[in-house]
C-alpha cells in the first residue's frame, strides 16, 4: 500500500491556532466522518483537548452503515464521550447539538450563578481533519454561509466566529492533520473517502480499495452500478472494464484508468455504491 502524505504549511499554523484558542471556549466539538470514526481522528487531539469538555459529532452519517454508527455512540459513550450522529447535508441531528453543549458546560453554569454573573452564549470551538464538513456543520447551524466552503481538504484556512444563537457560538478552525500515517490502510482509508487530496493519492490504489471494500459487502451494487462482475472478470482487470464502461480512452484506444479511478471514487463518496463504514470499534 502507498504511505500517504499531506501536511500543507498551513496545517503546522492550524495546530497551534487550536491549542492557544482552546481558552477561549467552553466545550470541543470534535467533528469526525461517521465513516470513518477512527482513521478520521487526530491522534494528538486527546493531548490537545485535555480536560476541556468534549462532544462528538459523527458527521456524513446518511453514508455510513446505521448500525456501524450506533455502534460508535456506545464505545465513546463507553469512554465517557458523548457523540451525536449528524448529517450536514440534511440537518438530522442538528437539534441535539445545543442542548449537549448546554449539558457539557453545567459546571461552568452554576459557576457563573455562584459568582452572580449573567449567562453568555456558551462558546465551542470545531476542530476536525480536512473535509470532515466543519464549515458545512458551522453553515447549517448558522442558517447562512458564514464561512468559505468547498468540498476539498484544507479549504478552511481563517477562523471565524459564528453566532449560532443567543445561546451558543461556534470558533471554527482549520482542521488537524498529521505528517504521515503510521497505518497505510488507515491512509487508504482517508484517501477514500476525500480526506486528503487526490493529487497526492494513488487514485488506482484508492480507486481499487473502495471496489474491494464495496465488493466485500454486496457485489451486486458493483454489477448494477458497472455492468461488472466480479467473481468472473480479474481483480487487476477491474478498472479497466469500468473505465471502458464509461467510454474513458486515451490515444490508441486504451482504457484511462485514472479517470475511470475518479468515477469510482466520486460514487463511493457520494454513497453510489452503497453505504459503508470502513473503521470498527478497537
Amino acid at each position: 500500500m502507498t504511505s500517504v502524505q499531506w501536511y500543507p504549511g498551513h496545517m503546522t499554523k492550524a495546530r497551534r491556532q487550536v491549542t492557544a484558542d482552546l481558552a477561549k471556549v467552553d466545550v470541543v466539538l470534535e467533528l469526525l466522518d461517521a465513516r470513518i470514526p477512527m482513521s478520521s481522528r487526530n491522534p494528538d487531539i486527546d493531548k490537545i483537548i485535555g480536560e476541556k469538555p468534549r462532544i462528538i459529532l459523527l458527521n456524513k452519517a446518511d453514508l455510513a452503515d446505521s448500525n456501524f454508527t450506533k455502534t460508535f455512540i456506545d464505545y465513546f459513550a463507553q469512554n465517557n464521550l458523548r457523540s451525536i450522529a449528524i448529517e450536514a447535508s440534511t440537518g438530522k441531528g442538528f437539534n441535539l447539538i445545543s442542548p449537549a453543549v448546554e449539558k457539557a458546560s453545567v459546571q461552568l453554569l452554576e459557576k457563573w450563578k455562584q459568582k452572580g454573573m449573567r449567562p453568555r452564549a456558551f462558546r465551542a470551538m470545531v476542530v476536525g481533519i480536512p473535509n470532515v464538513g466543519k464549515s458545512s456543520v458551522i453553515n447549517r447551524l448558522a442558517r447562512a454561509r458564514k464561512t468559505v466552503t468547498a468540498n476539498r481538504p484544507g479549504v478552511t484556512r481563517g477562523q471565524q466566529w459564528v453566532k449560532v444563537s443567543d445561546k451558543l457560538e461556534l470558533l471554527d478552525t482549520p482542521g488537524i492533520l498529521w505528517p504521515k500515517f503510521d497505518d497505510p490502510l488507515v491512509g487508504l482509508k482517508l484517501a477514500a473517502t476525500g480526506a486528503v487530496s487526490d493529487f497526492v493519492t494513488n487514485l488506482e490504489e484508492i480507486a481499487f480499495y473502495a471496489l474491494q471494500v464495496t465488493e466485500q459487502r454486496s457485489s451486486a451494487i458493483i454489477k448494477e452500478r458497472y455492468h461488472l462482475d466480479c467473481d468472473a472478470v480479474p481483480h487487476e482487470e477491474w478498472l479497466e472494464k469500468i473505465s471502458r464502461r464509461f467510454g474513458f480512452l486515451v490515444s490508441g484506444g486504451k482504457a484511462d484508468t485514472i479517470k475511470g479511478s475518479k468515477q469510482v471514487l466520486q460514487d463511493f463518496r457520494a454513497g453510489k455504491l452503497g453505504k459503508h463504514t470502513l473503521d470498527s470499534t478497537p
